[in-house]
């Protein structure tokens, strides 16, 4: 049996809460709870992605001590049942009170009945987990196949309003002299979760190529950029990197800003992705990242990078720019948007950024530009967008915004806790009207999507293209 070195098990912050408070209520005992979840495989990591939280009530445990804690099995049935039927992984997640920081005799004991019985039920031969939480919130935790208490598993996310990650001790990156002066601001251990991390960043032109190029002077592991268009003249003033040479041989904006990122000598490594959105092997890299900033215009772009976010359960930073100006020097309106979006919460299309009807005709701008055009013409197609004014101090304003947001959810910092900057508005032609705002109610139609993972076909989009010779840049 080929067991995956690496493994992840990823939450949104509204389960991590569930599960805390559910499991130290007070007193001092143990309690447990089962975790139904997608899965998701790729080169880097094999992971397990939290759908729902099954509690196993007070009252159905037979002994709960602060060492110890036993249950009905008939309490497990409602989880078993369902992940017989949508073929889900089970995670067993107890809490140690006493804050021990690994199982112990008993757990192994424990962890080798229960799951020879759920292997019984699921008739499986994919991995399982057994987690334990401690009273601060982390985890860890263990990979169980059939017959096997396997290795610890090495990565947790948390998809909250504090972006958590928590991995097994390992290789520490080497506190170089840049890296010494992002220590001293944030501390070694910020420093090394940067170096560890892998972005993806949907977008590399005014917004995106600032974003890129403040993430790898913060010395980001690596990076993940997507956009199919070349640099063009009107692209130079405000493109960091880019220049009339790479206009002139139409330089693809991933390959130059892999170019720029790579001459820093930071460490940073970069992986290009010259290609759509709407691309399978740009969806597979996006889906194996950490954190993900969209940096796009187009609404069918920031829906499919909001979905991403669901089923794989990454944090989502969303940003843009608008000036609305009359083309001779007259200014109206000069603001920028940032949203951190969160699996099991507010969406984009629940924020209002864009309704059912603004996707509807981005689809069909997208696959039938002709029909597109003609109702456009017509007067269907409402609030259709020309190419607006951009200028680089708007753009790094904003994109720095962003980067600040991941900063605080990182090595939270703000003297108000991060769920009060769910959404930020820059108005900079009106200061006084800019504000920031909690998330809004929990998107219906994006929570279907929690922790789906891996699907055929994925993200359940059926127009993927593939990349020509799958290559990579």
């Amino acid at each position: 049996m080929n067991h995956q070195e690496s493994f992840c098990l990823a939450m949104s912050g509204h389960h991590h809460k569930q599960l805390h408070k559910h499991l130290f209520p007070g007193g001092g005992k143990e309690a447990v709870a089962i975790a139904l979840c997608g899965r998701s495989k790729n080169q880097r990591r094999e992971s397990l992605l939290v759908q729902e939280i099954f509690p196993i009530p007070y009252e159905d445990c037979r002994i709960r001590s602060p060492n110890r804690v036993t249950w009905r099995p008939e309490a497990m049935i409602p989880a078993l049942t369902r992940a017989m039927k949508d073929n889900l992984a089970v995670v067993k997640i107890h809490s140690h009170p006493t804050g021990y920081e690994w199982f112990s005799g008993t757990d192994d004991i424990s962890d080798q009945e229960l799951f020879g019985s759920i292997y019984g039920w699921l008739d499986t031969n994919e991995p399982q987990a057994s987690l334990i939480m401690l009273p601060n919130g982390t985890m860890v935790g263990r990979v169980i196949y059939p017959g096997l208490l396997g290795h610890a598993i090495q990565e947790f996310r948390v998809a909250g309003d504090d972006f958590l990650f928590m991995r097994t001790p390992g290789s520490r990156a080497t506190l170089d002299d840049y890296g010494l002066r992002i220590a001293q601001a944030f501390g070694d251990a910020t420093y090394q979760n940067l170096k560890s991390l892998r972005i993806g960043v949907v977008g590399c032109s005014g917004t995106g190529s600032v974003v890129i190029e403040q993430l790898a002077r913060y010395c980001v592991g690596e990076l993940v950029i997507v956009d199919p268009d070349e640099i063009e003249a009107k692209n130079l003033n405000r493109i960091l990197n880019s220049t009339h040479e790479d206009a002139e041989k139409k330089v693809n904006k991933t390959q130059m800003l892999k170019r720029a990122v790579e001459k820093m000598g930071l460490g940073t490594k970069i992986i290009a992705m010259p290609y759509d959105l709407l691309n399978r092997e740009v969806i597979q890299e996006l889906a194996s990242c950490d954190v993900l900033f969209g940096c796009m215009d187009s609404v069918d772009g920031r829906h499919i990078l909001n979905k991403l976010a669901s089923y794989y359960l990454i944090p989502f930073i969303d940003l843009g720019v608008r000036i609305d100006a009359d083309g001779v020097g007259g200014v109206e309106r000069v603001c920028g948007v940032v949203h951190t979006i969160l699996p099991c919460g507010s969406s984009l299309m629940s924020r209002g950024v864009y309704d059912s009807k603004d996707l509807s005709d981005a689809f069909m701008r997208r696959a039938s530009p002709e029909t597109y055009a003609q109702r456009e013409a017509e007067g269907y197609i409402r609030g259709a967008r020309v190419e607006q004014p951009a200028v680089i101090s708007v753009n790094m304003q904003i994109a720095a915004t962003a980067i600040n947001e991941l900063l605080a959810r990182l090595h939270p910092y703000r003297v108000d806790s991060n769920d009060n900057f769910a959404h930020r508005r820059i108005v900079i032609s009106d200061p006084a009207a800019s504000s920031d705002e909690i998330d809004g109610t929990p998107c219906p139609a994006f929570r279907r999507y929690v922790g789906l993972g891996d699907q055929e076909p994925p993200l359940g989009l059926i127009d993927l293209q593939a990349s020509p010779g799958n290559a990579k840049c």
